[in-house]
């Protein structure tokens, strides 16, 4: 993610460099998503939470390619866009590692994922009706 947002705030985009940042950040979502499901140890709602997550969150880079093929602005409107996503889940992670060293029972993960799948969804809804408006507009 970092890297794209580097190239093209530094003005060094390449006319491959859109495919070789959003393919790995892609399978970035899916794999950490759905490998965040199976950790949580919640069993299949812990799995299918994951899958989820990593399914919707595929999704919101896909309406906005939609709207940027129909010669629209990209939008990475949130409030669960990838930078929201991978901070929520880092800070899960580090919590979680601290929840499995006191001990506790393994909650945070599971609770994490619940936030980061509705806000994933909500940024699904937001982005198809901001996208519909500016299509509608044009």
């Amino acid at each position: 993610m970092l890297d794209g947002l580097i190239a093209v705030e530094g003005g060094r985009m390449t006319k491959t460099g859109e495919l070789y940042n959003e393919i790995p950040d892609r399978i970035a979502d899916v794999a950490f998503l759905a490998a965040a499901g199976y950790a949580s140890q919640h069993g299949q709602w812990g799995i299918a939470l994951g899958w989820s997550a990593s399914v919707l969150a595929v999704t919101t880079a896909y309406i906005r390619a939609i709207g940027a093929r129909r010669g629209q602005p990209q939008d990475f409107c949130g409030p669960q866009a990838k930078p929201h996503r991978m901070f929520l889940l880092t800070v899960a992670c580090i919590l979680a590692f601290g929840e499995k060293l006191a001990g506790m029972a393994p909650r945070i993960l599971f609770i994490f994922l619940i936030v980061i799948t509705l806000g994933t969804l909500l940024t699904c809804v937001r982005r198809t009706v901001r996208l519909a408006r500016q299509l509608e507009s044009t």
